[in-house]
């Protein structure tokens, strides 16, 4: 199966329109949940297209520092916008970027993030290990990837969104072939993920909609 890892810029305005509506329903839990985990530090979010959930995390942790890389340019750029508009430019960073190949040095993070990114990696081994490299000892990465967090009528309300434009390219999009449903892994291909990586300390919560992972770089100074 094709895999596309880049929202393709005549769709980047539809997606930000699709992902708006989850944000009350999905990020803003998420964005409470890793601000309470990491009160301060710096985080990484791999995949973050219009930047929802860095800006939520920062809406609820004054003493976070975030950076966004994603590899559509267009969806970057909605996301610096949104931030500025905000307030939170001093806080937050959106830089366009590649998961495989993350342009930062290792253990500059204490925490990595991602979000429905995961399912259309072509190398996911590659990225998890990746997250590995850049992150802290002790520093923690998570990755939620969903295969369907929107409801019904989130769907309903964002076809009634799009414009003829926006609905034209994703028609020819879903032609190509190249649009394919979200397709979670199940817990047992997770792990032989993991098991290709330097991760070893580590959990994993599967449902049917969503499998959570949260991987921990142990800190040697513990184990002396």
């Amino acid at each position: 199966m094709i895999k596309i890892e880049r929202i393709p810029g005549v769709l980047a305005s539809a997606y930000e329109k699709s992902a708006r509506r989850v944000i009350d329903s999905y990020y803003s839990h998420v964005a409470e949940e890793i601000a309470a985990h990491l009160p301060e530090g710096k985080i990484l979010d791999l995949g973050t297209g219009p930047g929802y959930l860095p800006i939520g995390i920062a809406r609820n942790s004054s003493k976070v520092r975030i950076i966004g890389i994603d590899l559509s340019r267009k969806l970057i750029e909605m996301a610096r916008i949104r931030a500025a508009g905000e307030g939170l430019g001093d806080r937050i960073q959106f830089q366009r970027g590649n998961a495989n190949r993350i342009a930062f040095e290792d253990s500059t993070f204490d925490m990595v993030i991602s979000t429905g990114m995961l399912h259309s990696l072509k190398n996911p081994v590659n990225v998890i290990q990746e997250m590995y490299r850049v992150l802290k000892a002790g520093g923690e990465a998570w990755i939620f990837d969903p295969a369907r967090v929107s409801t019904g009528e989130h769907h309903k309300e964002w076809k009634a969104s799009l414009t003829f434009r926006e609905r034209f390219f994703f028609k020819l999009f879903q032609w190509s072939g190249l649009h394919k449903p979200a397709k979670t892994y199940s817990r047992e291909q997770v792990i032989a993920l993991i098991a290709k990586t330097d991760f070893k300390d580590y959990y994993i919560d599967a449902h049917d909609n969503e499998i959570r992972l949260k991987l921990k770089k142990k800190d040697p100074q513990q184990h002396r």
